[in-house]
């Protein structure tokens, strides 16, 4: 989990480092595929009880906002690169 929540970070940070839209839109497109795979470790440490149901409601609500977020920044870029 600690790996695919900095990853989202991570490749925010290095898409803004690169040159054009393009390259910062597959950069977004990876952090989310990172947001997505948090989602998913999240489910299964509740299921493994590893996390309790208030701490994973808490977290995914979290992890829900980020996503939000997270879309409507690529869809922006998208809409930018696309138009000029």
């Amino acid at each position: 989990m600690r790996r695919c929540s900095t990853s989202v970070a991570a490749n925010l940070a290095e898409g803004c480092g690169k040159r054009g839209n393009n390259e910062f839109q597959r950069y977004l497109q990876i952090a989310s595929g990172s947001a997505s795979e948090l989602a998913y470790h999240l489910l299964l440490s509740r299921d493994l009880q590893f996390l309790s149901s208030p701490e994973y409601d808490t977290l995914t609500k979290e992890l829900g906002e980020l996503r939000r977020m997270l879309t409507s920044l690529i869809l922006k870029v998208d809409l930018d690169r696309r138009t000029g």
